[in-house]
């Protein structure tokens, strides 16, 4: 089973994908804050990040880190300015490990993206 972590700063955001890929089967756990990526947990096989509302800065140092202490977690980014992330994207060494679905991407986009990935890792 997959479990994902959704960091966005708007508490209906993360509750309507919690409530979605729930009902899809998967776990989710929802911060509105970028945090510590200490926080990200080690059974999280994804995380959804709605960037747009925090600093794009720092977003992209999280986005690093992330990238670089669990090489095999997926990253999707939901934002209406994926250029901002660029940099971050065009760098993905694995490729595919960070995915950039532009706003507005409905729940079904996001749970396709992580079971491509799931499936990805299966082979």
């Amino acid at each position: 089973m997959s479990y994902v972590l959704v960091i966005a700063h708007s508490r209906e955001t993360i509750d309507g994908l919690h409530a979605y890929l729930g009902g899809m089967g998967i776990e989710s756990h929802g911060m509105r804050a970028l945090g510590d990526v200490g926080r990200v947990p080690a059974t999280a096989t994804g995380v959804v990040v709605f960037p747009d509302d925090f600093d794009a800065g720092a977003v992209v140092a999280v986005l690093r880190s992330l990238r670089d202490a669990r090489p095999g977690l997926l990253i999707v980014l939901v934002t209406g300015a994926p250029q901002r992330f660029h940099e971050v994207l065009a760098s993905d060494p694995r490729g595919g490990s960070i995915v950039a679905l532009p706003k507005p991407a409905f729940g079904w986009t996001i749970l396709d993206a992580i079971r491509k990935h799931a499936e990805s890792r299966s082979v």
